[in-house]
């Protein structure tokens, strides 16, 4: 058994490093970026059902109408979220835990995760995945990640990863000065775009169209 196990380790982690080629192909720089996502195995954030498309550089269903995102799209919003700053960002919010793939990104390159989700089931499914993965800096609370989470703010960085129509000024309001958002944005079309905080301006750059699942409000048990 132990051999086995090994084995599909081994297999795994030779399907990671070819995901990782292809990201650099594609134009991910950031190679500490690219280093944690060798390191952290996709195939758990999905259902068994799924697990051996894991390594394709596509988005997977995870249920309740949600997606795990593509690794291209994980890899290019961490890396805006690293970049343009002198140091890593040391507390960062996630709105939309999701599969908790993106979150155990983010706890292998700062300090501080503090990720919401509003749907209950997949934020229980992501912690117990954070937890075998040891990653203890990441925070999750179940609420409506519309309206951020302000009694944790200011954050260094803000990452979202479902489309609101467009940011909201509260939203944007939780960035500590010098900070950086990075959130898809728009109905039919949508736009990445990098939100940087210059004392009460917020600069904002689009970098390349995307597709998300929409931001919706509410919570769900």
């Amino acid at each position: 058994m132990v051999e086995e196990l090994q084995g599909i380790g081994m297999t795994s982690r030779r399907t990671r490093l070819r995901l990782v080629q292809r990201l650099r192909d594609h134009g991910i720089r950031n190679e500490r970026v690219l280093e944690v996502m060798t390191e952290v195995p996709r195939h758990i954030f999905l259902d068994e059902a799924l697990s051996h498309r894991a390594y394709e550089d596509t988005a997977l269903p995870i249920g309740y109408g949600q997606t795990l995102s593509q690794p291209y799209i994980v890899a290019k919003m961490t890396e805006i979220l690293l970049e343009h700053q002198p140091e890593p960002p040391k507390r960062v919010l996630e709105l939309g835990t999701g599969s908790g793939y993106q979150t155990a990104i983010l706890a292998k390159l700062v300090a501080e995760v503090f990720s919401v989700e509003r749907i209950k089931p997949l934020q229980d499914r992501a912690r117990d995945r954070l937890r075998k993965l040891s990653l203890r800096n990441a925070i999750l609370k179940h609420a409506d990640g519309g309206i951020g989470w302000v009694e944790k703010g200011p954050f260094d960085g803000i990452i979202v990863t479902a489309a609101p129509k467009e940011l909201s000024r509260e939203l944007m309001s939780q960035l500590a000065d010098g900070g950086i958002m990075v959130a898809p944005v728009g109905e039919a079309r949508q736009m990445l775009v990098r939100v940087v905080r210059q004392g009460d301006q917020f600069v904002t750059t689009e970098i390349e169209p995307v597709r998300f699942v929409p931001l919706l409000g509410g919570v769900v048990r």
